[in-house]
């Protein structure tokens, strides 16, 4: 996931963009404060955590007292439980921003680990004045996320969840249903990073009439293997019966799809966000779709997800008005951020946490530390 998530393609960037900076001496980390914890973090990441952080001596306390697993987000208010803790470990929702991150600097917290590839919800310029060194998971499933896009894609067009429920309740009726080929349309995909090269190549499969892409680095292997033509984003978005989006959360890549972007678009167009949220203006979306302009929307992500995703609210009203509405649109599926959700991807993800503590705590380098070059590879380019 910048989302950001293996979607957030902060690989995109030079690799000199990106630290490979060590920590200045070894810190050991006795103690570590999980946040947004999650059941399924069960499977692979505390166990991980449990077994390395287990006592070395007596009276030191057992690896549960080493362990802090918080099924809540990180906020200012919620920074104080990570008392005693050198480490924080956190998610694409937690909020780590300067009030947040005084606050655990001022209890002894030197490294902040985050278990997504993007960055976006932690303010690097303050961990940086305040000493704190910040360390990513750069990529965990670029395939999981890439199928899980062309799976929205293919269930959108095809009206899949409709028929679904018609059938279950004994409803076999297929007006109504009609979907359209994904052969012979223009695709475009925006961000080729792993992920987006991963989708682009399923998608070619489909046999569009054109394949589209926009990136800061295109890359040669997506022009010679697939045929890809690199055009801007007014250019894609303009051109394509179909846009999938694989770009990291930045300043400027911030509300990218908004009402000006909308209005160039084909009239019938679908997207597909399983990157960022915040690529994409929601409200403009909601008129889009009600203007009808827009012919379809699959969302992983929602600009304003984080008081909801990863919750049950089923018992609660839900008080943001778009997300809502955009829940009523039958041409609209949304799913809860869970496009990286495979075993494969959670067992890459608790690898590289504990991979990244091990190098933090013996003061090597690594490639995953984030430093404020890294922010916004367009004001680096």
């Amino acid at each position: 996931n910048t989302q950001a998530d293996p979607n957030c393609r902060v690989t995109a960037l030079p690799t000199s963009t990106l630290s490979t900076m060590s920590a200045s001496e070894g810190t050991k980390i006795q103690k570590i404060a999980v946040y947004s914890f999650q059941k399924y973090d069960n499977h692979f990441l505390a166990p991980g955590l449990l077994e390395r952080l287990g006592s070395p001596t007596p009276g030191e306390g057992d690896s549960e007292d080493r362990v802090k697993l918080l099924p809540f987000q990180l906020n200012v208010q919620t920074a104080e439980l990570a008392r005693n803790c050198e480490a924080v470990c956190l998610f694409v929702n937690d909020i780590a921003d300067e009030a947040a991150l005084t606050v655990l600097a001022s209890l002894g917290v030197k490294l902040v680990l985050t278990r997504s590839a993007g960055f976006n919800h932690i303010d690097l310029v303050c961990c940086e004045k305040l000493g704190m060194k910040v360390m990513r998971v750069p990529q965990y499933s670029p395939h999981a996320v890439a199928e899980h896009a062309v799976g929205l894609l293919t269930s959108l067009v095809r009206r899949i969840p409709r028929a679904y429920n018609r059938v279950r309740e004994h409803n076999f009726n297929l007006s109504g249903l009609e979907g359209f080929n994904i052969h012979g349309k223009v695709i475009g995909v925006l961000g080729t990073g792993k992920i987006g090269q991963i989708t682009a190549k399923i998608l070619s499969g489909f046999g569009p009439s054109r394949l589209l892409g926009y990136d800061l680095f295109p890359s040669p292997a997506m022009q010679e293997s697939l045929g890809m033509e690199y055009v801007s984003v007014g250019e894609l978005v303009a051109q394509c019966d179909i846009i999938s989006l694989h770009l990291p959360l930045l300043p400027s890549t911030y509300h990218l799809i908004n009402a000006d972007t909308i209005q160039t678009m084909k009239k019938g167009v679908v997207i597909i966000n399983t990157s960022r949220g915040g690529l994409i203006d929601a409200s403009a979306l909601e008129a889009g779709l009600k203007s009808g302009h827009i012919g379809g929307v699959g969302l992983d992500v929602y600009e304003n997800e984080g008081s909801f995703f990863f919750n049950d609210c089923s018992d609660q009203i839900l008080t943001d008005d778009v997300l809502s509405r955009l829940l009523t649109f039958h041409n609209v599926i949304i799913t809860a951020h869970q496009a990286f959700l495979t075993h494969e991807a959670l067992q890459t993800i608790a690898e590289t946490t504990l991979a990244n503590m091990a190098s933090f705590a013996a003061g090597t380098e690594s490639p995953n530390y984030c430093n404020v070059a890294a922010q916004d590879p367009a004001a680096a380019k």
